[in-house]
């Protein structure tokens, strides 16, 4: 069963749409016919204007839909760094409110974020709270029936970034199994994904399942974490023959073409805007023999290697907070900077670029070494592309072994949306 907590009416809200932008044209007709006027205070009156700026709300702070539901419920919640609540933690939140948290599952990065991607998070006790921490990327990846016992209702609140190799909806995926098995209703306070317009990339094939590639859907699937967890369900993607209660908080004044920059870091290595639309592009990388900047100030905004010393740009990878031990440490690298890289410009291409990946292979002059003898490369994209990249396809022979995939799968999500496209 399906629950959509406050689900937008498409009808609705269209109309409520054409009212806003008739409102505005009216707005401009009157500036134009009195430029007499003072200009500034035109100006305020239309920033002022309860239609123009409405900010996005997220799950999380749609409080007045979940709130009341948590009330005597002994809760456990899947977080980090990302729940937020405005500023404050949603835990700090929820206690400040007297409600009862017994237990936070920690996926990759750990309940404060800052561990190294593919560290292993140890369980313990968080220092503030006195509540028990358990990880759930350490020494297993799903709750356990011990871990559920004593609790009345899961909350799922991290941010994702629309990439399926991001491992946050991986530890989604088993929670949901977990509720599943032990007949726990789930609660996913939904975000917004800043890659939502963006669908493209392989599907996943079985033989290259794992935790960095889990569901089957695109690299880039473009639906928000509380779409997906309906498609999980819709779709019947879960392992387990048993219901599972999904209760979804949506966002609020959110479409599919709202721009949206994230408040707080997603993990130690996407530091900003650009990062996280370059990331699964540059992904790749991390199955081969290149640097995509961690230990720098620029992670997934530059990528290079010791031996390209016929480029200008250079970078040293240093050990820092989140990158402790980054590919090529203390080694001077030569590449390529992205930083001016604008987010408008992957936007309107709307998809991956295979160009940073191919440029990289042919300037290798070790090609036999060029990817990670562990396969990773093919982890994380999903299938085998590391032998097309190998034979020299070209970029439109790559895409087009996806197209069949891809445009089916565009298709199947339509019905779990729960944000219109304006």
């Amino acid at each position: 069963m399906i629950i959509c907590i406050g689900k937008l009416n498409l009808k609705h809200y269209i109309e409520r749409e054409m009212k806003i932008y008739t409102h505005l044209l009216l707005l401009l007709s009157f500036t134009l016919q009195s430029a007499s006027c003072n200009a500034q205070k035109h100006k305020t009156q239309v920033v002022e204007s309860k239609h123009v700026y409405q900010p996005i709300i997220t799950g999380a702070e749609n409080t007045s839909a979940y709130f009341d539901s948590l009330k005597g419920k002994r809760i456990a919640l899947m977080v980090n760094q990302t729940s937020l609540i405005g500023t404050t933690h949603l835990v700090d939140s929820l206690l400040a409110k007297q409600l009862t948290i017994v237990k936070i599952f920690a996926p990759e990065h750990g309940f404060r974020g800052t561990a190294d991607a593919g560290e292993k998070i140890k369980s313990g006790v968080d220092e503030k709270t006195g509540i028990p921490i358990v990880s759930l990327y350490g020494a297993k990846l799903k709750p356990d029936s011990n871990d559920l016992k004593n609790v009345d209702i899961v909350v799922y609140d991290i941010q994702d970034v629309g990439a399926r190799c991001f491992t946050y909806i991986s530890s989604l995926y088993y929670l949901m199994e977990a509720c599943a098995d032990n007949q726990l209703p789930l609660l996913v306070l939904d975000r917004p994904n800043p890659n939502i317009q963006r669908v493209d990339g392989p599907m996943l094939q079985q033989k290259y399942r794992s935790f960095v590639s889990l569901l089957p859907v695109p690299l880039l699937y473009g639906l928000t974490v509380g779409e997906l967890a309906k498609m999980i369900v819709g779709e019947r993607w879960l392992s387990t023959s048993k219901p599972i209660q999904l209760l979804v908080v949506p966002c609020l004044n959110y479409t599919r073409n709202s721009v949206y920059d994230l408040p707080v870091k997603p993990s130690p290595n996407l530091p900003n805007s650009r990062a996280i639309y370059l990331y699964p592009s540059l992904v790749f990388f991390e199955g081969t023999n290149v640097s995509v900047g961690r230990g720098t100030d620029f992670p997934f905004q530059v990528f290079g290697a010791p031996e390209w010393k016929g480029l200008k740009f250079k970078f040293t990878p240093k050990s820092v907070a989140g990158a402790t031990s980054p590919p090529f440490l203390n080694q001077e690298c030569f590449g390529y900077d992205l930083q001016n890289t604008s987010r408008e410009f992957d936007v309107e291409n709307n998809g991956l670029n295979l160009q940073y990946l191919i440029t990289a292979y042919k300037n290798a002059s070790d090609k036999k070494n060029f990817f990670l003898k562990n396969g990773f490369v093919n982890k994380l994209a999903g299938y085998d592309l590391k032998s097309q990249i190998e034979i020299e396809l070209s970029i439109e022979e790559i895409r087009g072994s996806w197209k069949k995939g891809l445009e089916q799968f565009k298709q199947s999500r339509i019905k779990y949306f729960l944000y219109p496209e304006i």
